[in-house]
């Protein structure tokens, strides 16, 4: 018989070097954390709807917010709705939010390189650069939010259309390899079905609930990856490969 003993995780993988053809970073958990704020938002439209917030927290993480409100107050599931009130998050909760480690630095450093990559998330338009605007985070060009797509994380459509709008689409005859920045089990699961490579940080699940949706990598934070150069020749003006370093990644061993 097999052994019951758990899993030891430990982050002790030695340094890797990685080279993509374009980054795709969700928003919340993995550039920012914004839990305290988002508790604040449901708690509020939880009262609005007469649903407890502990239970819409309990599915609501890496979804969209139209996709919670279909479920629970169909009547209010409209774009207008949505727009409306994530737009008042960063400004009514902004010293709530936070950066993950280690966003800054890989973000301004792609920035200042002209690499390609753009923000794939589960947030409206006014709720995604509402938060870059209050933390002063650098904004891409190409931005999937969501009303870009018809259906939320855990579908792909989401990360196909950060690959289309990057230039890098699985379906042009070319084998591009793309990495996926994410930490829910959703968004990585979104990733993998896009075709791409999916490094997961573990800020707002546990390691055992990342691990299950079968990222390529597991780090506990953006501070363990860095920019280590940017090849010329890319597409449109943007810088062209992306190579990483990666290091003190999730390896997971038996006792």
């Amino acid at each position: 018989m097999g052994s019951t003993e758990p899993a030891v995780l430990s982050y002790s993988a030695p340094p890797e070097e990685v080279t993509f053809d374009g980054l795709l970073f969700d928003m919340d958990g993995t550039i920012i954390d914004s839990t305290d704020a988002v508790v604040k938002h449901w708690e509020t439209i939880g009262k609005e709807i007469g649903v407890d917030p502990k239970v819409i927290l309990e599915t609501s993480h890496g979804r969209r917010t139209i996709d919670t409100i279909r479920l629970l107050a169909p009547e209010k599931a409209t774009w207008d709705y949505v727009r409306q009130t994530e737009g008042l998050l960063p400004k009514l909760y902004g010293d709530d939010a936070i950066e993950i480690p280690g966003a800054r630095s890989l973000l301004e450093g792609l920035i200042a390189q002209s690499a390609p990559w753009t923000i794939v998330t589960s947030g409206s338009l006014p709720l995604v650069t509402g938060w870059l605007d209050v933390l002063r985070l650098p904004t891409p060009a190409h931005l999937v939010t969501a009303e870009s797509v018809a259906n939320g994380k855990p579908d792909p459509a989401c990360y196909q259309l950060g690959r289309e709008r990057l230039g890098v689409s699985s379906g042009d005859g070319e084998h591009h390899q793309v990495l996926v920045l994410e930490d829910s089990p959703a968004g990585i699961r979104a990733g993998k079905a896009a075709g791409c490579r999916v490094l997961a940080v573990v800020t707002s699940h546990t390691a055992e609930q990342v691990l299950a949706a079968e990222p390529d990598w597991v780090v506990r934070d953006l501070a363990s990856v860095r920019l280590v150069r940017v090849e010329e020749g890319g597409q449109g003006g943007q810088g062209g490969r992306v190579t990483l370093e990666i290091r003190d990644a999730l390896v997971v061993g038996g006792r």
